[in-house]
This record gives C-alpha cells, sequence and structure tokens, in this order.
C-alpha cells in the first residue's frame, strides 16, 4: 500500500469518527488533512513507511480525495477546461477551448465508479442497470452524463460538461467574436421587443452560453420560466422560476418529462418561457405557448438555420399520430420569429454564423424565411431581410428598420 493511500485511509476514519462533511466543514477538514500529512511525514522520518514526497502537493491529493473529485478535481478547477470524458479507464481526455487534449491521468475501473457514485450522491440521481443511462447536475453547475455496459462495450462512459462563465451578455459575445456589435444590438432589441427566438447549433457550439445572454436582455420587470432536462440556465434576472425533469423511480414511477414541464410553466403566470433544449415531443407544447402570444426562446441541435426550422417541423409529429404537418407547418411560422445559428469552428471559437427571420407566411410545407445576418468571407455581415412584427419593435421604442438600415453593406 503506497504512502497517499495509507493517509488517505487514515483520514477518512477520522472523518468518520469526527461526523465532519468535507462540504459542509471544509475549514475543519482541510486542517485535519495538514495534520494526517505532518504526522504521516514524521513518522515515515522515523520509521519504514514509504515517503509521501512532497508534502503540500501530498496534502492537495489527500484533500482532492477525500472532498473533491480525486484525480479529475484539477481539471474541474482548471477555469480553461470547459469539459471532461471518460472513454476508458486509461483514457481521460478535456476539452480546452474548444480543443480536445489526451490527459496523463490513468484510473481503475473501481475508480471510475467510486466517483461516478459521489457524484451522483448530491443529486439523488441513480445509475443501474434497469436505468444505464444518467444525466445529473454537480453542485458547481456542471452537468455529468454517464453510461454503463451493457450499453457501452465494457467501461464506463463519463461526461462532465463544467458551466464555464465567459459570456453574461450580448457584449461578452462581442467581446470575445462570438458576435459582431450590429448583430448583438438588434438581438438586444429583438428580445427587448418579445420576439421568439430559436438558438440553433451542433454539441458544444455554445447553444446554453448564447440563451443566457439573449435571457440577459429580458426587461426587468418580466418574469421568466425555465424548464430543462437538468439544470444549465443562468440568467441574471430578480423573477426566474426554474424546473428540471426528473427521472422514474426503482418501480419506474414518479417521471416528470419535459413535456410536462412545459405544460405546468404555463400556469405560472409567465411573462417568457425558456426551453433549455428542445429534443422530442414537448416541441409541439412549446409552439402551442408560443403560438398563444407568450413570448419566448429554446435551443436545438441543428446545422443550420434553415435546418432548424425543419426539424422544428418535424418533431412535434413526436406527439401522436392525430398531428400533421398541416397543423405544425403553419403552427412553426407563426410562432418562431428568429433563428440564430452558432457553430464551434476548427480553432475551438464559438461564431454565430447566421440570423434568420421567419415572416410568418407559408406556401404549402415551405415556409418562408429572410435572412438578417448571413456569414461571407468568413465574417458575419448584414443582409438585405428585415424581421416580422415591427409594432412590436414600436412598442418598445425601438426603430427596427432605422436600427438595421445603418448596418446595410
Amino acid at each position: 500500500m503506497d504512502a497517499l493511500r495509507t493517509v488517505r485511509d487514515e483520514v477518512e476514519e477520522l472523518i468518520r469518527r469526527s461526523g465532519l462533511d468535507p462540504a459542509r466543514d471544509p475549514v475543519a477538514v482541510r486542517a485535519m488533512v495538514r495534520e494526517a500529512v505532518a504526522d504521516y511525514d514524521e513518522r515515515a522520518l522515523h520509521g519504514g513507511l514509504p515517503f509521501l514526497g512532497d508534502v503540500d502537493t501530498a496534502a492537495q491529493a489527500l484533500w482532492d480525495t477525500v472532498a473533491g473529485l480525486g484525480p479529475l478535481q484539477r481539471y474541474l478547477d482548471d477555469p480553461e477546461i470547459e469539459e471532461i470524458w471518460i472513454n476508458q479507464p486509461s483514457r481521460v481526455f478535456v476539452a480546452r477551448g474548444g480543443v480536445a487534449e489526451l490527459t496523463s491521468t490513468v484510473l481503475t475501473r473501481d475508480e471510475v465508479r467510486d466517483l461516478v457514485e459521489r457524484m451522483l450522491r448530491s443529486s439523488g440521481r441513480r445509475v443501474d442497470l434497469s436505468s444505464p443511462f444518467v444525466d445529473a447536475t454537480l453542485p458547481d453547475g456542471s452537468r455529468l452524463h454517464v453510461v454503463i455496459p451493457d450499453i457501452t462495450r465494457e467501461d464506463w462512459l463519463v461526461n462532465i460538461r463544467k458551466f464555464v462563465v465567459r459570456a453574461d451578455r450580448l457584449e461578452d459575445l462581442v467581446r470575445l467574436g462570438t458576435l459582431t456589435p450590429a448583430a448583438a444590438r438588434f438581438l438586444d432589441a429583438s428580445v427587448a421587443a418579445g420576439l421568439n427566438i430559436l438558438v440553433a447549433g451542433g454539441t458544444q457550439a455554445g447553444k446554453t452560453t448564447l440563451l443566457n445572454c439573449l435571457a440577459a436582455a429580458i426587461p426587468p420587470r418580466e418574469r421568466v420560466v425555465t424548464v430543462e432536462e437538468v439544470f444549465e440556465l443562468k440568467i441574471p434576472l430578480r423573477d426566474v422560476a426554474s424546473m428540471q425533469c426528473r427521472q422514474p423511480s426503482l418501480e419506474g414511477t414518479g417521471e416528470v418529462p419535459l413535456r410536462r414541464l412545459v405544460k405546468e410553466a404555463l400556469r405560472m403566470r409567465p411573462s417568457r418561457i425558456i426551453v433549455g433544449e428542445v429534443r422530442q415531443a414537448e416541441s409541439l407544447d412549446l409552439l402551442i405557448a408560443l403560438n398563444s402570444g407568450l413570448p419566448g426562446m429554446a435551443s436545438l441541435h441543428a446545422n443550420s438555420a434553415r435546418e432548424a426550422i425543419t426539424k422544428m417541423c418535424t418533431l412535434p409529429l413526436l406527439a401522436g399520430e392525430n398531428v400533421s404537418s398541416r397543423f405544425v407547418v403553419p403552427t412553426v411560422a407563426g410562432s418562431i420569429d428568429l433563428v440564430v445559428h452558432v457553430a464551434l469552428e476548427r480553432d475551438g471559437r464559438r461564431a454565430v454564423r447566421e440570423i434568420l427571420a421567419i415572416p410568418g407566411r407559408t406556401e404549402g410545407d415551405v415556409i418562408e424565411m429572410a435572412d438578417l445576418f448571413v456569414t461571407r468571407g468568413g465574417a458575419l455581415v448584414r443582409a438585405e431581410g428585415f424581421p416580422p412584427h415591427e409594432e412590436r419593435y414600436e412598442r418598445a421604442g425601438i426603430d427596427v428598420r432605422r436600427l438595421l438600415t445603418q448596418d446595410l453593406t
């Protein structure tokens, strides 16, 4: 047994006896760790025990083990790392600046299982043969996703998507190069006017961050209700009610799907509704809510703004055989006003590639669309289109045509 494991066993026994909780009593537990390391180091000098090496390094590693996530804790503490994932115990990856890196961390299968159990402890969620997938939120706001065998080939697959706050408002996205000043001014005005906005993009493109920044432009007196699979949105407004889904119990009961939450949100006197990510039949309930005059936003996986609209015309059909495209297509045209497509570039930079307007008209099963901003020569530039509902901008005191015309190139 190596030196660090010996001290870890001693500290864990001391914590059990003292009844301390590392999460609630960090100062006392840190002091206990330092004392245990110093005591072991002293015994190693006078006896036949293996040496710890650098005492400070050993104390930090021990603290990470008893109070954090062991070998993964340094990646969680690194503000430059956005995501951590485990393909095999010997293959631990991180994403830094949008670029994947294979780390030198090597775990055992037991360590991976122990880390997952520790991460799920605070969420109240579980993963087992009857429920081989799990989504959960860690105490720091990071999102955890786990898949176990026999869904996977041999090893547990673990993803931790950190909530790295680099942008809180649209002007922060301008500073980061995600948006141009002209596009940011337009989106800010569109949110203030109450237009319905769909944020589209691929995995890790920055959809949640963009949705947060758009939500920050909502007038402060409005009440916002958010619904998500797991909590990710952090909206800087005073009146925000947030709900997340719930997995079924061991008996298979008690599940609360996203579709139920969308319906419940409408009973909570919302001024706006925000759906963290639309994936399935809940898209129908969202469209019905938006079509009733309630402003809202949502995100969606799609490769372009036009594909996002096509997907929104398809997903509601999952709600049942009685839902037809003859109902869905005009409802989408009348419910969605703007689509913002954001992408993860090869250099790791997130960038808005296009902003599309939906005037509300259809021809058969084809929805009319107008380009507001498009990417040309690698830059987001103003196109010739104009957004719908100019009267909403006027009520908000905004001359949207003047706003867009001064940026027309």
